[in-house]
């Protein structure tokens, strides 16, 4: 599909066919969103697609997940026309952090931060990035929200899988994902490099 294509009938998730699959190996995701963001009306229904089951919620904030959930997160927040709070890996903020670690896909140890004077007690904060796949990077953005005194008032991301950690969130959080049920086994099958 090309990038100024727009189908006639746009069901929910018609751009996910946008994505690019992956082409350099197993040290990378199975496909890449980021060639739906270059894509004005895939973009916009992706993002009125995640918003949708949050219609008339209170969210005081939206929070993007580093790297790519910045983006998802900034468009999410401009559409709902509330501020943008990124939640960063260590080491990027010059200002007064609270840090939380965690495991990622890999199983590797690393460690999430948010600046603490963004979130006070009873914040609203709906949580974005672009994919969930083991859970790990999610869970340390909502423990981080939470220990601050914030209220996760949801989590979105384009896909969710039905991993132990994406079934933890999706238990316990309003979740929000673009992935159509009939093509949510597809996505469930490629654990391969997205958090």
């Amino acid at each position: 599909m090309d990038l100024c294509h727009v189908p006639a009938t746009r069901e929910k998730g018609w751009y996910l066919a946008l994505m690019a699959p992956n082409v350099k190996g197993p040290n990378y995701a199975w496909l890449d969103p980021s060639r739906l963001y270059c894509h004005p009306q895939g973009l916009q229904d992706c993002v009125a697609d995640l918003l949708q089951p949050f219609q008339g919620d209170a969210i005081d904030m939206v929070a993007g997940i580093d790297a790519m959930g910045f983006i998802l997160g900034a468009a999410a927040a401009a559409t709902l026309q509330k501020g943008f709070l990124a939640i960063r890996k260590a080491g990027h903020l010059c200002v007064q952090t609270a840090a939380q670690p965690y495991s990622d896909y890999s199983g590797r140890g690393k460690v999430m931060e948010v600046r603490t004077d963004a979130i006070t007690p009873g914040l609203r904060i709906l949580l974005v990035d672009q994919w969930v796949e083991t859970g790990g990077t999610m869970r340390a953005a909502i423990e981080l929200v939470e220990r601050l005194g914030g209220v996760v008032a949801g989590v979105a991301a384009i896909c969710m899988e039905s991993s132990e950690g994406g079934k933890w969130i999706q238990e316990r959080y309003k979740c929000s994902h673009c992935v159509p049920p009939c093509l949510q086994p597809h996505f469930d099958q490629h654990h391969l490099g997205w958090d």
